[in-house]
């Protein structure tokens, strides 16, 4: 989808569809007031008539409203206004382009974000042009690469038309045009880091290969001038990433280890790194998963489409700051050479690993990526990961699990996450969890205790993060939907690039 934004008022749009607000009690928006003004009370008589209440989330398409150039006038229902927060204003575009691709429009301006909402932070128009870009391309979303054409006419009209290709935001005044131009640059960028991270996740695991992320990160260096370093199974073995290592014996697809390094600020300012988990397939091993929904193991790599999607969006924006990516990729299958529970490797860090479990892969993947981050000097790290199913139970599909070593780290993830929409719930990381990683045989067992699996996943991998602030995002609940909506959701990539920004801002002003 493509945006683009202006000032102007609503009667004065030439298009198919200009999009504008009402609160409950009949209550309308400034730019629904002056459509209601020139067309000699067209919307109030409506309103009176019960035709719509303002209720939040109702529709009421207009055809024809005098005084105005347009087509089509939306009405969308904002509910109280006293109660119009961010969830409500979220829910408001969301079905407001839902609408707009109901109504098969190809082009619609919306007025939306001129109404304020009421923030933690105050209103801030900034955030809400931004949030706006990311919910269209969010709700607009498809995927239809491997479908025939005749497939790909078909699943869009199943999904309400989708031929929506062009919104246009409104500035509230034109002295604010640079500001709302800035915003929309930001929004447009994360939106589309999160469509790359959603097409990265969704693409079969018979095209998705840990070979094939190596190839986007090439790709993405070419293109945006980062560099780039990619270790195969020999540089891993000469490293000592055997933890990793074990994870792939059992698959014919040879790992990689993704280094992608993107530079927006002097070479002496430490880097932010994010690591994440790339198991392109995961069977669980010999620990074998149950067959049932084992194709969305697929989505067992959305933390590293995560991660290169926050990459990409920074990189477009050209924000100055320093960031790293680094990406375990592998995959996770039985075979006469896989790994076995009982055996013992010898991680990156020295400490030795008893797998006991080879579902639990995720974490010997990371927890070498993690050793190796210490070699950046880094100034945070946080890693994303697909990691546990606990954490599904924890937190259903709503949040991310939370879980860091540092305060500071960890409230500026919270922060990210109310301003992004992306929610996460910190949980405890303390000592007697990792007290189930004991063993007998070596250094620490990859699996505990069943009670409690995220936190004790998340205390495995504290062990390999002690030496800098580090924070885990358990996205194994919010990285994919299921059943007829089954697709990668993007996710955390905008909490991550909201993170970004508040850290660009904070050195910008000290």
């Amino acid at each position: 989808m493509k945006f683009s934004i202006k000032s102007g008022s609503p009667d004065k749009q030439r298009s198919a569809c200009v999009v504008v607000g009402v609160f409950e009690s009949r209550k309308l928006t400034l730019p629904a007031e002056r459509i209601d003004k020139v067309s000699d009370g067209y919307i109030s008589d409506i309103l009176r008539r019960g035709d719509m209440e303002g209720r939040l989330g109702s529709c009421l398409t207009l055809y024809n409203v005098p005084g105005t150039l347009c087509d089509r006038v939306l009405l969308i229902g904002l509910g109280k206004e006293k109660d119009y927060r961010e969830a409500e204003f979220s829910k408001a575009i969301r079905v407001g382009i839902q609408t707009l691709d109901e109504l098969e429009v190809s082009e619609a301006v919306l007025f939306l974000t001129e109404s304020s909402v009421k923030r933690r932070s105050g209103p801030n128009s900034v955030w809400r042009i931004r949030q706006a870009a990311l919910i269209a391309q969010e709700t607009s979303y498809r995927f239809d690469y491997y479908k025939s054409e005749k497939g790909r006419k078909e699943s869009r009209k199943r999904a309400s038309g989708g031929a929506l290709d062009k919104l246009t935001f409104i500035a509230p005044r034109r002295d604010e045009l640079a500001i709302a131009e800035a915003a929309l640059a930001q929004g447009s960028a994360i939106a589309e880091g999160i469509r790359f991270a959603r097409d990265l996740g969704n693409h079969p695991a018979n095209v998705c290969t840990p070979e094939y992320l190596a190839e986007t990160a090439r790709h993405m260096a070419s293109e945006l001038k980062l560099h780039c370093e990619i270790l195969g199974a020999r540089e891993m073995e000469k490293q000592g990433m055997h933890a990793l290592l074990a994870v792939a014996k059992g698959s014919r697809q040879e790992p990689r280890f993704i280094v992608l390094r993107y530079q927006g600020a002097a070479p002496k300012v430490a880097p932010l790194v994010l690591i994440g988990k790339g198991v392109t397939f995961d069977s669980g091993g010999i620990s074998l998963k149950p067959a049932a929904k084992m194709d969305e193991m697929k989505y067992d790599m959305c933390g590293a489409a995560a991660v290169l999607g926050t990459l990409q969006a920074t990189a477009r924006l050209q924000l100055p700051i320093n960031l790293v990516a680094l990406i375990p990729a592998s995959e996770n299958l039985p075979g006469g050479n896989a790994t076995r529970p009982g055996d013992i490797v010898t991680s990156l860090s020295g400490q030795s690993i008893e797998i006991l479990n080879t579902d639990a892969e995720g974490r010997l993947l990371l927890c070498d990526a993690l050793t190796y981050a210490e070699r950046l000097k880094p100034d945070a790290v946080i890693d994303i990961a697909t990691l546990t199913g606990a954490c599904v139970v924890a937190l259903g599909n709503l949040a991310s699990g939370l879980f860091s070593n540092n305060n500071a780290l960890a409230k500026e993830l919270r922060q990210a996450s109310e301003s992004a929409q992306d929610r996460v719930w910190q949980l405890p990381l303390w000592e007697e969890y990792g007290e189930s990683l004991k063993s007998n045989f070596a250094d620490v067992a990859n699996v505990g205790e069943r009670e409690g699996g995220a936190i004790t996943a998340a205390s495995f991998l504290s062990r390999f993060s002690k030496n800098y602030p580090w924070a885990h995002l358990d996205i194994a609940g919010t990285a994919w939907k299921s059943g007829q909506r089954k697709s990668a959701t993007g996710r955390p990539v905008a909490l991550l690039c909201h993170l970004i920004l508040q850290r660009v801002k904070r050195l910008e002003n000290p």
